[in-house]
């Protein structure tokens, strides 16, 4: 009976004790950001209406310039296009930590297992950076216009260049270009944000966001000329934008959460992809470890 008992503490040990080699091993593959908030935060918004100069002259001296980068990226605008606005949404408190604001979810579980993704949602015109399930960075864009709409769908970087002359138009200079559809020219870079999609299908992003994306993502790996032996970053596009409507986030003055994407709606999103994204992960880790043993 003894000999029973003793049998018995050995194997609940080495059950707890496998039990937290595998929460180490979890926490070592699914490694989790340093962030200032363990999810996005609770704001209420105020809509100014800027339709006079003494309102006009009031705005420019009551917020700070962090606070007019905040405002102006909340807005889907830059600071360029910011005197032609005549309605602004406000949140009543500014906050550091631009991740606070965030549309997006901080974690999507079925995204643990990839490294690096891109989404960009059109419904409301912003984008959520992912590095292994875990929200690492958002912001604006203006995708495509009413006429040229940017393609939904899963796409993976391609090639980058830091100053880009445009195949629609040469007097277009795209600087911090990232193409994700190499056949239709469409990438993310740097443009004017107007505060609704405006695009020839790329999609825009504000300068300092663009730079920082584009040392983020990875290109793709070339054979030759001709050969892609393995794709970049995968990149999701998905929703429609309400072209007739206001824009959506005014919408947070009533509704606070009215443009919050939930894990759930992430997660059912990605599931249609995620094989496919894997795939492709696994191609590129192949051919890294190939080129790293020659």
């Amino acid at each position: 009976m003894t000999h029973l008992k003793h049998t018995v503490i050995l194997l609940i040990i080495a059950l707890t004790f496998s039990c937290q080699n595998t929460k180490k091993t979890d926490e070592k593959e699914h490694p989790i950001p340093k962030r200032k908030y363990d999810k996005p935060q609770e704001f209420t918004y105020s809509v100014w209406s800027l339709k006079n100069d003494s309102i006009r002259k009031n705005f420019k001296t009551k917020f700070s310039s962090s606070e007019i980068t905040t405002i102006v990226s909340l807005n889907r605008i830059d600071k360029n296009t910011l005197q032609r606005a005549d309605s602004l949404i406000i949140p009543d408190k500014f906050d550091d930590d631009f991740l606070a604001y965030s549309p997006f979810p901080y974690t999507v579980k079925n995204l643990f297992d990839v490294p690096k993704i891109a989404i960009f949602s059109y419904p409301i015109q912003a984008y959520g950076l992912y590095e292994y399930g875990e929200l690492v960075k958002w912001g604006p864009t203006s995708l495509g216009s009413k006429v040229y709409k940017t393609p939904t769908g899963l796409f993976f970087t391609n090639w980058k260049g830091e100053e880009v002359q445009s195949t629609v138009d040469d007097e277009w200079i795209l600087r911090w270009n990232f193409n994700i559809e190499n056949l239709e020219g469409v990438g993310w870079h740097q443009y004017e944000l107007p505060g609704y999609p405006a695009s020839h299908s790329c999609l825009r992003l504000l300068e300092n966001d663009a730079k920082w994306m584009y040392d983020w993502a990875d290109e793709w790996i070339l054979k030759d000329a001709n050969t892609v032996q393995a794709k970049g970053t995968p990149v999701i596009v998905f929703g429609d934008y309400d072209f007739d409507g206001k824009s959506p986030w005014l919408a947070l003055a009533d509704k606070p959460k009215a443009n919050d994407i939930s894990e759930k709606e992430l997660e059912n999103l990605v599931s249609k992809y995620l094989s496919e994204i894997i795939k492709e992960q696994e191609i590129r880790e192949k051919v890294l470890s190939e080129k790293q043993s020659k």
